[in-house]
């Protein structure tokens, strides 16, 4: 690269899709590429406190972005941890239905699953739980070979050390604070200085709907933060749960409730819940941004999903603020568990879309202008589906480069 501050692309965004995007974009050997990261270091923010999971594609739309770029970049990320020696672990899933009414889901999802070409999947008996999961408990269960565990904050610096070993560059503590019109260029202002590009890719996550508005671009969407809190098994029962187990989705409500995840460096996850956070990095219940706060009570798209969705938003605040209705949740699954084998653990902030009808945006959703692609709605599988994200993005920049 022959001038870092004037670069063919800039990614903004140090996660795990613009660091994959910056992968794909790097294969082209001619183009010069710089990646801007606001925080100190890369995936500080939902890469870094996601639970760690290589979804397999089962709860996805066949024919959705989700369901395509998950399954593919299941595939691809395996690959690529297997080459790089990054450890994974393709330990397998059970969904566990406990009520009659979710024996009928429990089907969708594997005729669902089947359609999004996943093999091997098997409906289980009450009895044959316990093969698999022999604390577990339920009418019925699926369960899903395709599913993993890995550390995304590992595999995001492996992505980083492709860009710079195929000579671009990855800049942290530099956020951008304007974007502005140069000729032909776009005009990044960051605390590192000032940097042109060509083609602009928005992979802020939390703020990516800023990000466009910043760029003059509406993104149709607005970002709405919801806090996911875990807890974690005492290590002394952490032989309660043997890879991961679920329960079966609500399909009207975009999370998959709270669930046990063996983690790839040793322990038990149990959750998340979904509460809306006062702040897009708000990462504990105190958490507040008079900003974030005022534009979500300005927005008339979340009003509209509050109204649909009050009850639900209600039972996810009771859990948050009661150890004893989380565990009961936890118990439909594991009826073994105690309050004392839960311990507080960590939390994470899911951005997610919703547009000015209210609507929880379902799928991936990617905007374009002439000299700029925005990736505005990634929220799970994303860490999963990165590597077929980032070659997706990095093929309309290449295309829109290429006809400029």
């Amino acid at each position: 690269m022959s001038d870092p501050r004037h670069v063919d692309v800039a990614v903004v965004g140090g996660g795990i899709v613009g660091l994959a995007t910056a992968m794909a974009l790097s294969e082209s050997a001619e183009l010069s590429l710089l990646v801007l990261e606001k925080e100190a270091g890369l995936a500080r923010h939902q890469t870094g406190h996601n639970s760690g999971v290589i979804h397999s594609g089962l709860y996805y739309r066949p024919g959705s972005l989700k369901a395509q770029t998950c399954v593919e970049g299941r595939k691809a990320l395996v690959d690529f941890c297997r080459d790089r020696q990054i450890p994974f672990d393709l330990c397998g899933k059970l969904v566990v239905a406990t009520r009659p009414e979710e024996l009928p889901l429990l089907e969708t999802l594997r005729e669902r699953g089947r359609q999004n070409g996943l093999e091997g999947i098997r409906l289980l008996t009450a009895e044959e739980i316990a093969d698999f999961e022999p604390h577990a408990t339920g009418l019925a269960a699926l369960h899903v070979p395709q599913t993993g565990i890995v550390d995304y904050v590992q595999v995001t610096e492996a992505f980083a050390d492709q860009v710079r070993s195929r000579g671009g560059e990855v800049r942290t503590e530099a956020a951008v604070r304007r974007i502005r019109r140069a000729g032909d260029r776009l005009q990044l202002e960051t605390p590192r200085g000032d940097f042109t590009c060509r083609m602009l890719v928005n992979c802020t996550g939390l703020h990516s709907d800023r990000l466009a508005r910043m760029a003059g671009v509406d993104p149709g969407v607005q970002i709405i933060p919801f806090r996911g809190e875990y807890y974690e098994l005492d290590s002394s029962r952490c032989s309660l749960v043997q890879n991961l187990i679920y329960p079966v989705p609500d399909p009207e409500f975009p999370f998959l409730g709270v669930h046990f995840t063996r983690m790839i460096g040793g322990g038990v996850e149990a959750g998340p819940n979904a509460v809306l956070a006062f702040k897009r990095e708000g990462y504990h219940r105190s958490s507040f941004s008079l900003r974030d706060f005022s534009e979500i009570m300005a927005s008339a798209g979340f009003w509209r999903l509050a109204r649909r969705y009050w009850r639900a938003g209600l039972s996810e605040f009771r859990r948050s603020f009661s150890k004893r209705l989380f565990l009961q949740d936890l118990r439909r699954l594991l009826p073994e568990l105690q309050f004392a084998d839960i311990v507080a653990g960590g939390s994470g902030v899911r951005a997610q879309a919703v547009d000015a009808g209210g609507n929880l945006v379902d799928d991936f959703r990617i905007v374009e202008t002439e000299s700029m692609v925005h990736v505005l709605n990634a929220p799970s599988p994303a860490a999963t589906a990165s590597i077929r994200i980032g070659q997706t993005v990095a093929e309309r920049v290449l295309a829109r480069l290429a006809n400029a």
